[in-house]
């Protein structure tokens, strides 16, 4: 199975409703168009994975304070030609960025939300699927290169320094654990 297969599977699997439902559409709609709609080259918009993680024993949310955008955010990305899943790809950033190698998992039952943002010429949109990923107990975090700060964030504290994206992927995280 291809990325592409993945994430279309991925998208018809997942049972979000209302808003959430309308954006499993359009992501479904731009894959149709978009064979390539998976990786960065794809003009139109691509599909990004991102994962917030989170230490629910400790009620706390690992953020990081992006380079470009200067924003609190959580860790994600573009997919790679060697990512097989949405899942692996949003996994595989999530270590990357919050330097977690070991015992980094998703909480299960695949993406948490979706989320629709533009994005700067020459492409438009990233079509960005959600995960949550579960920090092991003693997880120490590492700051890598994309990013500004590392942090870890009490759950109340999230509204204060993230945007709506980061406040409902949040949210819908703590509905799931």
């Amino acid at each position: 199975m291809t990325l592409y297969d993945d994430a279309v599977l991925t998208l018809k699997e997942y049972a979000g409703r209302g808003e959430q439902a309308e954006l499993r559409e359009v992501y479904l709609e731009h894959l149709a168009a978009h064979p390539d709609g998976v990786y960065k080259p794809c003009r139109a918009g691509h599909v990004t994975g991102s994962a917030l993680v989170v230490d629910p024993v400790r009620g706390r949310v690992l953020l990081t304070l992006h380079k470009k955008l200067g924003m609190w955010l959580q860790m994600g990305g573009h997919c790679e030609p060697g990512d097989t899943t949405l899942a692996g790809a949003a996994l595989r950033e999530a270590v990357e960025e919050s330097g977690i190698a070991e015992g980094l998992t998703l909480l299960p039952g695949g993406p948490v939300r979706l989320d629709r943002h533009p994005i700067p010429a020459p492409c438009n949109w990233h079509l960005d699927v959600q995960y949550a990923a579960l920090a092991p107990a003693g997880a120490v975090e590492a700051i890598s290169d994309e990013s500004l700060d590392l942090r870890w964030f009490p759950y109340e504290e999230v509204a204060a320094v993230a945007d709506t994206s980061v406040v409902r992927l949040l949210e819908a995280t703590r509905a799931r654990l």
